[in-house]
């Protein structure tokens, strides 16, 4: 025999017996059931003194003199399932007794309510559909070894419904974001997670090898490219629910494959975008919390719309005295921000302290839902540059609770301006910038034959499920995050 735990053997010899005895439980192939247990509580008055067929899994068993009271948990909730010495046969009854937690069995019984009032089936049938063979955990008190929870999930999932319910209230956010996109006109599309050539988004991806092509393929890291190559082609309203994966560090905010909705709206722009997007996440936190309030780390959060528009440079210039809008090179930048809290500043380039000035002073103080707004050209590099200010980019990213959510465009549709864009990217991917787009000339190629304007939109799912849900672990939002191997 394998060396097991002794809980393991113990339950192993269980299942030997029964199969000896031709009562194998793995042998069942279906159970029809009439009703879940939730059903049973919910129409109770319809449902009392009525035989019914349920089945689920045993995560309590109580013994009391000659009954036994057991909770039955299926994917609605659970029932109590009691067994009587004085109504089974004697052999089922005791069967029953050596049932082990975890164990997952088909009832047929009478409902009832007990003495003291709690809505039961009474068992007249009963029948083993999958013996457990390791003990359930912790005794059903709950999984809290984090480490553990997210690396055995369907532990974390038994243990812990509230786990269960955030990832319900997941499959309902995405829901409802495809029906608001869905009733405005938009269409689902599918594009490559495979792609000869990354781009949408400045990140590192990861990379594989076709063998027959002999050639180095990218697994996306966003959709952007392809989802406007379709509206060249005239599909002027499409999105998609969309699996991203960027080869960067993992943390409570940050894991390498991810969700996101990406939508592109022909002759609007980033205004108009706006207005879709406070709908869009409106309809998404609707469908979680059933309102437009929630509570995020003690702050009531109001995403009732008009939602507050914040100009990115400006509202630095206020919080830190320094004019980004100014700053040329890189060596400006550090000696402009020498004095801010952005850590060690020798080494870092003007991008990336407007970066880290901007997580620091603005998203890292900026509770309310809030449009941040008109973002350097030099870091938006498939945006439409401002009218105003052909500095500035038509670009906004929506920021709630202390989080960005996403990012949005009136995207660049000037083929000769995004080569220059795309040649200026090149130039910093030869200064050791591993995040810079890549030139993608088929791309080029698409915006020659003519894009519309065109606005553009991405809302990380797993991010804006993780303050509605009033979590600070991205993890807690993904049904597998990535984890070091054991």
């Amino acid at each position: 025999m394998l060396d097991v735990p002794e809980q393991v053997a113990v339950r192993m010899a269980k299942l030997a017996r029964l199969q000896e005895e031709g009562r194998d439980p793995f042998r069942h192939t279906r159970y029809d059931r009439s009703h879940l247990a939730a059903e049973i509580a919910e129409r109770f008055d319809e449902l009392d003194g009525q035989m019914v067929r349920v089945c689920g899994r045993i995560m309590r068993m109580n013994e009391v003199g000659k009954l036994c009271f057991a909770d039955l948990v299926d994917g609605s909730g659970k029932i109590q399932a009691v067994a009587r010495a004085d109504h089974l046969p004697e052999a089922s009854f005791r069967q029953f007794m050596d049932l082990d937690l975890g164990d997952i069995v088909g009832i047929q019984g009478e409902v009832f309510r007990t003495r003291r009032g709690e809505i039961s089936v009474r068992i007249d049938e009963w029948v083993l559909l999958a013996k457990a063979l390791r003990p359930m955990p912790e005794k059903w008190h709950g999984l809290q070894d984090v480490e553990k929870r997210f690396r055995q999930r369907y532990l974390d999932l038994l243990a812990n419904p509230e786990v269960r319910e955030t990832l319900r209230k997941r499959s309902a956010m995405v829901a409802a974001g495809r029906r608001f996109l869905d009733e405005r006109g938009f269409i689902e599309v599918e594009t490559p997670v495979l792609q000869p050539l990354y781009g949408g988004a400045a990140a590192r991806p990861f990379t594989t090898h076709h063998n027959t092509l002999d050639i180095d393929l990218y697994l996306r890291i966003a959709p952007e490219l392809y989802l406007k190559r379709l509206v060249v082609g005239n599909l002027e309203r499409v999105y998609e629910v969309a699996r991203c994966f960027r080869n960067e560090g993992i943390s409570p905010r940050h894991n390498p494959e991810f969700t996101q909705i990406e939508a592109y709206w022909a002759y609007a722009n980033y205004e108009d975008v706006m207005g879709l997007t406070e709908g869009l996440i409106c309809a998404m936190a609707e469908a979680v919390n059933g309102s437009l309030t929630f509570v995020r780390n003690g702050v009531e959060i109001d995403l009732t719309p008009p939602w507050r528009r914040l100009p990115l440079l400006e509202a630095l210039k206020e919080e830190t005295g320094v004019d980004f809008a100014s700053l040329q090179t890189d060596e400006e930048a550090r000696e402009a921000c020498g004095g801010l809290a952005l850590g060690d500043v020798s080494e870092a380039t003007l991008a990336q302290l407007l970066d880290r000035a901007f997580d620091h002073y603005i998203q890292e103080r900026t509770d309310q839902p809030t449009f941040v707004t008109d973002y350097p050209v030099a870091i938006s590099p498939l945006a439409k540059r401002c009218n105003h200010d052909p500095t500035l980019a038509q670009r906004f990213e929506p920021v709630i609770a202390r989080e960005e959510l996403g990012n949005a465009f009136s995207e660049l549709n000037d083929p000769l301006d995004q080569r220059r864009r795309f040649e200026e990217q090149a130039v910093a991917r030869q200064a050791g910038d591993e995040e810079a787009h890549p030139l993608d000339e088929d791309f080029i190629r698409a915006l020659e034959y003519g894009l519309p304007p065109t606005g553009g939109l991405g809302v990380g799912i797993d991010r804006l499920l993780m303050i509605l849900r009033d979590t600070d672990n991205l993890r807690e939002t993904i049904y597998f995050p990535l984890l070091r191997p054991e």
